[in-house]
């Protein structure tokens, strides 16, 4: 088993269920060592997301807009939309690994290891919808995460971009969720839904963690400050920073935000 072929097919399986199949063979046959490495592969731009056979993509701007969580059919919408971040996730873990060829093996481990976690979030939030009935592809979803790989096609902004900013942000956003489901958290379900968003976040601490360490490892190749991060996000999200409201000061340090970083990223001090 080769390393970049084997990982192409992986990202391009039509299916959920056939990509995740392909992923655990793989990893455990990495994880034993018996995966080989052949870097003059050629480098496939994938022009179609991978989930784009069974569910419909749509343009941001038509998502409707998420029901109240008290009810049954926000839950459903809540936990749809966090299974299409986390599928998303996957893919954008092993296009690190896929794209960058020359980071070495603990860039490998790293994003391995974070897209296992990424398969075990989407499972758990899989189970969690077919519970109330429901299956990923039920909702429409966009293109945003997908974009984001394309747009970062280089080590230096793939990781400030999706560890440093498209994750970092779901450490803001997810307690804040968090907090509107505890009052109805004597409900079996939401209870359930409660502990997995708890999982979610705790090792998505890790995985911004572990993109704060490469975005750091590509500064250097580069021989630029780390504040390029912030002419980075501001061509890609402009206007981004800095936010009137507050964010998750204690995840962020843990993942490696620096405090004169969030002094400008939130007008809200931490």
């Amino acid at each position: 088993m080769e390393l970049y072929t084997t990982l192409e097919s992986i990202l391009a399986a039509p299916s959920s269920t056939e990509k995740i199949e392909l992923f655990k063979h793989f990893y455990t046959a990495y994880l034993r060592g018996d995966v080989t490495q052949e870097n003059s592969s050629s480098i496939r731009v994938f022009t179609h997301s991978s989930y784009h056979n069974f569910c419909t993509v749509i343009d941001p701007k038509e998502i409707v807009k998420r029901q109240k969580l008290g009810g049954v059919r926000g839950q459903i919408q809540l936990l749809h939309s966090i299974a299409h971040i986390e599928y998303s996730a996957i893919d954008l873990a092993l296009d690190a690994v896929y794209r960058f060829r020359d980071v070495g093996d603990e860039f490998n481990d790293d994003w391995l290891k974070v897209a296992e976690d990424e398969v075990r979030h989407f499972l758990m939030i899989e189970a969690l919808l077919k519970e109330f009935g429901s299956f990923y592809g039920e909702y429409s979803v966009h293109n945003g995460l997908f974009e984001a790989s394309l747009n970062t096609m280089s080590l230096l902004e793939r990781m400030a971009v999706v560890p440093r900013y498209l994750e970092a942000n779901g450490l803001d956003a997810t307690p804040l969720i968090i907090s509107k489901l505890e009052p109805l958290k004597t409900n079996p379900m939401v209870g359930k839904i409660i502990q997995a968003l708890q999982v979610i976040l705790d090792e998505e601490i890790d995985h911004v963690y572990r993109g704060d360490r490469w975005f750091r490892v590509a500064c250097e190749r580069e021989n630029i400050h780390p504040d390029v991060y912030f002419e980075i996000i501001e061509r890609h999200y402009p206007q981004s920073f800095p936010r009137k409201v507050g964010i998750n000061c204690e995840a962020r340090v843990s993942a490696g935000f620096s405090a004169d970083e969030l002094k400008r990223i939130s007008l809200v001090l931490c």
